[in-house]
């Protein structure tokens, strides 16, 4: 018998002894399902239920690739769960890929993993394919992920930011930037005992607003950018107007310290586990309650509204506190670069 390895190795990516260890002691214990345990070239999966497929990939560079609140592993699958939730899809199925730097714990890969399989089955969908690969000490860092989702859009709905209309009430499903509050004050060794990253999977949540016959016509969650990128993409897109209300908006009051001592704006930090809805005014009432008795919805509010769009006016303005508006313009530059 071969001892266990406490480092990852190159030989971990050649495809020999080593890789058929890595894959039978950390991810077929952790992923274990039938689609995955033939260790086939490809996936062969069910039919699909009626709709249309919607397919989704992304990539995840987090540093540190721990948090609190998370992992990698964890921001991986509810990441790519969560892009599917956004067009209305049921996700059903993920791919899941490492690239992996000699050297790194093999203690933070089985940590990522298990993350992974965690937030899988929080999420009802399954990992049914995947691939590892190794780079040289000093070309990667310690673990990067890459996702591939597919689900069904159900028949007959249609989402999507072409039915966005002056009036519609614009909603938050809960507190806003809580995870890049969270990897920077990682970083910058910023102790909370309550901040953690919001990363979890979203499906449940939006599943409820349908539930609950919504007119839901358009759903966004807030990475990178965070509130304010959404805000301004979903303006030049539906060439209307948002209105934002600033204490209408949830932010923990944790995540507005850390924002304070380093200098950053909470509606430009990234989101992992919240999304915005733009849904009928009629129905807004009815939405933040539906997402308010669901698990994980219980800050959802009504943060503004659309307007139509004003030539030569700011196409995103906040309605502050202290009075008056003031425009909330997209970030530039890359201060927060691997936030996720």
């Amino acid at each position: 018998m071969s001892r266990r390895r406490d480092k990852i190795l190159l030989a971990h990516g050649a495809g020999g002894r080593l890789t058929g260890e890595l894959i039978a002691n950390t991810f077929l214990p952790a992923l274990a399902n039938p689609h995955l345990e033939i260790l086939s070239d490809a996936a062969v999966l069910p039919e699909l239920p009626p709709g249309r497929p919607a397919l989704t990939t992304d990539a995840f560079v987090v540093d540190p690739p721990v948090f609190a609140g998370g992992d990698v592993g964890r921001l991986s699958v509810c990441g790519t769960v969560n892009d599917l939730a956004m067009v209305g899809a049921t996700p059903l199925w993920l791919t899941w890929a490492l690239i992996l730097e000699e050297g790194t714990d093999m203690g933070l890969v089985e940590q990522c993993t298990e993350s992974a399989a965690e937030a899988a089955r929080e999420a009802g969908v399954t990992i049914v394919a995947g691939d590892t690969k190794v780079v040289a000490r000093g070309s990667g860092d310690k673990i990067f992920a890459i996702t591939s989702g597919l689900g069904v859009v159900p028949p007959g709905r249609d989402i999507g930011d072409h039915r966005i209309r002056p009036g519609d009430a614009i909603l938050a499903s809960g507190t806003l930037g809580d995870h890049g509050a969270t990897i920077m004050a990682a970083r910058h060794a910023l102790e909370s005992a309550t901040l953690r990253s919001d990363a979890a999977p979203v499906n449940a949540l939006v599943k409820s607003l349908f539930d609950a016959a919504i007119d839901v016509h358009s759903l966004h969650d807030p990475t990178r950018g965070g509130l304010k990128s959404v805000a301004n993409e979903v303006a030049v897109r539906g060439k209307v107007r948002l209105v934002l209300e600033e204490d209408a908006i949830p932010v923990r009051p944790e995540a507005t310290t850390v924002c304070e001592l380093l200098g950053l704006d909470p509606f430009g930090l990234a989101c992992e586990g919240r999304f915005l809805a733009w849904v009928a005014q009629s129905d807004a009432d009815a939405a933040v309650a539906a997402l308010r008795n669901a698990p994980g919805g219980e800050d959802a509010a009504v943060i503004g509204r659309i307007e139509d769009a004003r030539p030569g006016m700011a196409p995103v303005v906040l309605e502050a506190r202290s009075g008056g508006t003031r425009p909330l313009d997209l970030l530039s530059g890359a201060d927060l670069p691997r936030i996720c």
